[in-house]
């Protein structure tokens, strides 16, 4: 289990929009064999969470580690895991969060919590953010060596690197 990966898909998760079955469909384009599994209850689920997970990365974005920590807390609490091996290939056994029984919505809930529960415990709680660009409102998760991460993008970054670099013109013009 890749929880930097996890951490870093719940972001994703966060930024998609999943208004019914086909947006969670496309959303899941490098997941295939997920794809046959979704169902619209998978939809409501997801945007419900996305609202709930939203504040941990605002939370973080302030420098409020302890918020980070109680809003993650709370959805561990919400969405228990159920932690088990896959041995669907005996070659390379990893965790997966959720029994086989577990709906779409479940896996990338668990997925989601897991990888950022314990990029919180390794990396800090203040390793999430929200986008400094405008308008953007993207979220990200900042892995980068001295937490130096701005941006939910590089078009996000170019974009205001750019705006910045013309505001600056423009003042010295004037």
């Amino acid at each position: 289990m890749d929880f930097i990966r996890y951490a870093e898909s719940s972001a994703g998760l966060l930024n998609a929009d999943l208004t019914d079955r086909d947006s969670v469909v496309t959303h899941l384009a490098a997941r295939a064999w997920l794809q046959a599994q979704v169902t619209d209850r998978d939809a409501v689920v997801l945007r419900r969470f996305q609202k709930d997970l939203r504040p941990a990365f605002e939370a973080s974005a302030r420098d409020d580690a302890q918020g980070v920590v109680d809003v993650v807390n709370a959805l561990l609490e919400r969405h228990p895991i159920t932690p088990r091996i896959a041995d669907h290939n005996p070659a390379r056994l990893h965790i997966h969060v959720a029994n086989k029984a577990a709906s779409v919505a479940d896996l990338l809930i668990g997925e989601s919590l897991l990888g950022l529960a314990n990029l919180i415990c390794d990396l800090g709680p203040t390793r999430l953010g929200v986008c400094a660009a405008t308008p953007c409102t993207n979220v990200y998760v900042d892995t980068s060596p001295n937490q130096s991460r701005r941006y939910c993008s590089e078009r996000c970054s170019s974009r205001a690197n750019v705006a910045a670099y013309r505001a600056r013109q423009k003042a010295a013009a004037g």
